[in-house]
């Protein structure tokens, strides 16, 4: 459930916003769709809830999730706003600098009303992405939406997918510690840790270690080149796997941590034992960045499985 819009990508490097320059696009995007197309592309179910406008930017993101095998019956059309959109700066390959129109687009008037409540009942799972966390609407809807799958016996995952860009909205740090009480399943990068540490100072995996025992059940947090690492507690000891990255060249990072935590949540929800999981993750992860465009990295089973055989 969140955003779904259209971003253009700045094709030369060091492009600022203030002066003129070339940028390629439109390409489906945002976070909770690439991660929906992710689920369905490993041949899962996955409904996305969510709100376009009535224009071009709206029907290629509906046309392409449909062509991924993604249920898009809890999209909305809006006749009066237009479809979102994000233009991607790079400052270096990993370093990127955007401009939303998130909050005042269609996505931006998506409230609790607008959920098919009968639609949601057939889900078992949420995936939360902290970039959809930009206004008060739509975080009332992820209570509501959080609220029914509990209350069936279903689990969240939570990603905070931190924009700097984003951290001015004052909902947004209620949101995150509100969200934090019900997650079962928190894909944080290593850099967006900190912000949930109790205290100033503290270790990575003194944060870890308390947000485990705050109730939070499984933790795997994404290192971008350089893997992931899956943490949990066991008989209270905090017990950590570690498995490394992929050398591959980056194209466009973008879409990239999405594609992880789709395949690790999905694969460990359907009984992956972890380090498989994880392993696939972080492959999923850099056969995302090797493709230019936010959702077209995604990846099968069988070509996750193929990018694995050549790593041998």
């Amino acid at each position: 459930m969140g955003e779904l819009l259209v971003e253009f990508l700045s094709l030369n490097p060091r492009q600022t916003f203030t002066q003129p320059g070339e940028f390629a696009g439109p390409y489906p995007s945002g976070a909770p769709a690439i991660f929906a197309a992710q689920v369905a592309r490993l041949s899962h179910r996955a409904i996305i809830f969510g709100c376009v406008g009535n224009d071009d930017f709206g029907r290629l993101n509906i046309e392409r999730l449909r062509h991924e095998g993604v249920i898009t019956d809890g999209i909305q059309v809006m006749n009066n706003a237009v479809t979102g959109t994000a233009f991607v700066s790079y400052r270096s390959p990993q370093d990127r600098d955007f401009v939303f129109n998130i909050p005042n687009s269609a996505c931006g008037l998506f409230t609790a009303k607008h959920i098919d409540t009968a639609l949601l009942q057939q889900c078992r799972h949420i995936h939360i992405m902290g970039s959809s966390l930009f206004s008060f609407r739509m975080i009332d809807a992820m209570r509501k939406a959080i609220s029914v799958i509990k209350a069936a016996g279903g689990t969240v995952s939570f990603d905070p997918n931190i924009r700097k860009e984003m951290l001015n909205i004052p909902e947004m740090e209620q949101a995150l510690d509100y969200l934090i009480e019900y997650t079962d399943i928190f894909l944080p990068s290593e850099s967006e840790l900190p912000f949930f540490a109790r205290h100033k100072h503290l270790s990575e995996e003194q944060i870890i270690s308390d947000l485990l025992h705050s109730g939070v059940k499984h933790i795997a947090v994404k290192r971008a080149q350089r893997g992931g690492s899956y943490y949990q507690l066991e008989n209270g000891q905090l017990q950590a796997l570690h498995l490394p990255g992929y050398e591959v060249k980056t194209v466009d990072p973008t879409g990239a941590g999405d594609c992880f935590g789709a395949t690790f949540v999905t694969l460990f929800l359907s009984g992956y034992p972890v380090p498989r999981a994880l392993q696939y993750a972080n492959a999923s992860g850099a056969l995302a960045v090797m493709q230019r465009g936010p959702m077209e990295g995604i990846s099968s089973l069988a070509e996750i499985e193929h990018f694995l055989r050549d790593q041998r």
